[in-house]
């Protein structure tokens, strides 16, 4: 294997050097820099990640910043994550993952070294503490969510508030008069979570729109919570008879918490859900659903990253249309 001091000898420099070419820390000349690069290319050395930039003042690595937060869908996010990490490497880029709640801190710590040449922040919240760094780094950078003041940034995501009125939408037209919406757990909320509060905006809009009495109904994921959600929406709502789920952890498990109560999906209760395709259809009881399409997001994000790397344009704001498909969960209401 070729090392730093083969490369240092053949271009008759010392390896402090070619170290300095690759990290860009002191100043060398043009020359110098120019006998190195074909001293690399000669003997084939391949630089780790912070050296690559020799030729391209680039490291060709992508910084994915998720934040596992509580609250947080761990193997939905892996999905995402997934999604970056295969289209990143079809443009010969790796990918940083960033999964600590560090916060400015930690973006600036990234940002400041030569160790990456773009950034992909997720869990966007409303009020996103690191706008204002974002927009001050010069590095390109893609948000998968939308702040509440997305100006100057570019943002990518599903449209949210438009997934959740198709939802109750569906629940209106099928006759359901009283519904419920089981959202993320509660400190997703608290944080304001971009995602979360969309949802809540689309799903309050379209029942007030169409005259539907609502709730709105936070539930961790845990059994025992989801146990007692669905035990208060029968107690404070008797007639309900259709219910929004977002939150993919509880999908299963509140379907089995309604039929222990006594309620048959769908025979007595009609329930949509916003989550990924797979979930929906692999469930005892398929649901109807709106796609989370987390490798198309994954997928825009890289592209858009490229794309303000290679200097072009690019939009500011990018939703995708939710689609509804309909599965065996949802079914007029039973009038009484």
């Amino acid at each position: 294997m070729v090392k730093i001091t083969d490369v240092a000898r053949h271009a008759g420099v010392s390896p402090s050097t070619v170290s300095y070419a690759l990290s860009g820390k002191r100043p060398i000349s043009e020359e110098t820099r120019r006998r190195i690069e074909a001293s690399i290319r000669e003997l084939g050395y391949r630089p780790h990640a912070g050296a690559r930039a020799l030729a391209s003042s680039r490291s060709n690595v992508l910084a994915l910043v998720i934040p596992l937060r509580t609250g947080i869908n761990v193997p939905v996010v892996m999905q995402f994550a997934m999604s970056v990490v295969t289209t990143a490497r079809r443009h010969d880029h790796d990918v940083l993952l960033l999964t600590q709640e560090e916060g400015e801190e930690g973006l600036r710590r990234v940002a400041d070294t030569a160790l990456v040449d773009a950034l992909i922040v997720m869990d966007v919240q409303l009020h996103d503490p690191r706008l204002s760094l974002l927009r001050s780094l010069d590095r390109p950078c893609v948000m998968i969510g939308f702040p509440l003041q997305p100006g100057g940034l570019t943002c990518v995501d599903l449209d949210f508030k438009t997934a959740g009125e198709l939802c109750a939408e569906r629940l209106a037209g099928l006759g359901h008069r009283v519904v419920a919406l089981v959202g993320s757990p509660p400190e997703v909320y608290v944080r304001e979570t971009a995602f979360a509060q969309r949802v809540v905006q689309g799903f309050t809009a379209a029942a007030d729109r169409n005259g539907l009495a609502s709730s709105v109904h936070p539930c961790e994921a845990a059994p025992a919570a989801v146990r007692r959600v669905a035990e208060q929406l029968l107690r404070e709502q008797p007639a309900l008879t259709g219910v929004v789920v977002h939150n993919e952890a509880v999908l299963e498990p509140l379907i089995d918490a309604f039929e222990q109560l006594g309620l048959h999906v769908p025979g007595d209760l009609s329930i949509t859900a916003i989550c990924p395709d797979e979930l929906a259809a692999s469930l005892r009881v398929p649901v109807t659903s709106v796609a989370l399409p987390s490798t198309e997001l994954g997928e825009r994000a890289v592209e858009l990253l490229m794309r303000k790397l290679g200097g072009a344009d690019v939009p500011e704001a990018t939703l995708l249309a939710p689609r509804l498909t309909e599965r065996a969960s949802t079914a007029p209401r039973n009038a009484p």
